[in-house]
């Protein structure tokens, strides 16, 4: 089941498509906005970093059939209205209906907290009397005794997991409300915020229908050193003017493993990018690259002599302007 922002965003509108979008357009308009706002494109853009989240949202919710269909009869219903939990005044939502359910656990890598059905009411009691004196769930089979038994209420919980489990994957335990533990399987190569739907673990059916689903929010830590970049992994690597400028062989780290060898060429530039093939993320669907990118690193201090040395250096270098093409660029 959705969260509230199912009730505020509307995702149509954040992609620009309309609501009978196919799926191939909707995936072609997703990609074109992805390559837009994506941070590598924008670096250091906050408002272009909010928007590439809030179209990669969208796009998550409308390219799953049976969450697209969820949504399209969540927002029908509920017009965009915002709900509040039973015994609340002017605060929490659709959310805190499920609240207190489920129990938090630690585990390796990670932490979980889970959001599930109150004590003292919850989705029937939201819509309870919209529909006259019919309620969801009822054991006579259905709203108003039609339809056949019910299905559970879904649940909501999130996982925050290390840089290193993300990419490789891990089977995880979590425990439900009643004690019971049970495995959910991290698949390697999942992305912050990506969702994981867990089919007849949440809330059973009140009537001898089919049990709820859990939908996971997985929640990524940073990494001090790599970047993801789809499949790839980011690394920045400082070099000296001299390995640059004369070409070197440097050591390069990698994820969870020894350093690789690479070598710079001379006159290598700062944003160079040299690649590893095949250290990157492995996943079912294919292996990424690691991408090293290489920073000139400029010394900060320089004695007499090293200075002294530099500037006849810079007296030998030809007479030229390195922005000399930057600046009529920018003039046509």
């Amino acid at each position: 089941m959705a969260s509230q922002d199912w009730f505020d965003k509307d995702f149509y509108k954040v992609l620009g498509v309309s609501k009978d979008v196919s799926d191939a357009d909707l995936k072609k308009t997703y990609r074109k906005l992805a390559r837009k706002y994506h941070p590598d494109s924008n670096p250091g853009d906050d408002a272009a970093e909010a928007k590439f989240k809030e179209v990669s949202e969208a796009y998550s919710v409308l390219s799953d059939a049976e969450e697209r269909k969820e949504y399209d009869q969540i927002r029908a219903m509920g017009g965009g209205a915002r709900f509040t939990a039973p015994g609340t005044a002017g605060q929490g939502g659709f959310d805190d209906v499920f609240g207190g359910m489920f129990g938090g656990g630690q585990q390796r890598g990670g932490q979980y907290t889970f959001q599930q059905g109150g004590q003292n009411g919850g989705f029937d009691d939201v819509f309870g009397g919209l529909f006259g004196n019919g309620r969801f769930g009822q054991t006579s089979g259905g709203y108003r005794g039609y339809g056949g038994p019910t299905r559970g209420r879904d649940v909501t919980a999130h996982t925050t997991i290390d840089f290193l489990t993300a990419t490789r994957g891990e089977t995880i335990s979590l425990q439900s409300a009643d004690g019971k533990p049970f495995k959910v399987k991290i698949p390697a190569g999942v992305s912050d915020g990506q969702k994981i739907k867990l089919r007849g673990k949440g809330q059973p059916s009140a009537d001898g229908g089919e049990a709820g689903d859990i939908v996971l929010t997985v929640t990524v830590r940073k990494h001090p050193v790599f970047e993801r970049d789809g499949l790839n992994l980011r690394v920045t690597v400082p070099v000296t003017f001299a390995e640059a400028a004369l070409g070197a062989t440097i050591e390069v780290p990698t994820l969870g493993g020894d350093p690789v060898k690479l070598r710079v060429a001379p006159g290598t530039p700062s944003g160079r990018v040299l690649r590893v093939k095949g250290r990157g993320v492995e996943t079912a669907k294919g292996t990424g690259d690691l991408l090293a990118v290489v920073q000139v690193a400029v010394p900060s201090h320089l004695s007499a002599e090293a200075k002294e040395a530099l500037e006849a250096f810079a007296e030998k270098l030809p007479d030229e302007n390195p922005r000399e093409d930057l600046l009529a660029k920018a003039r046509s």
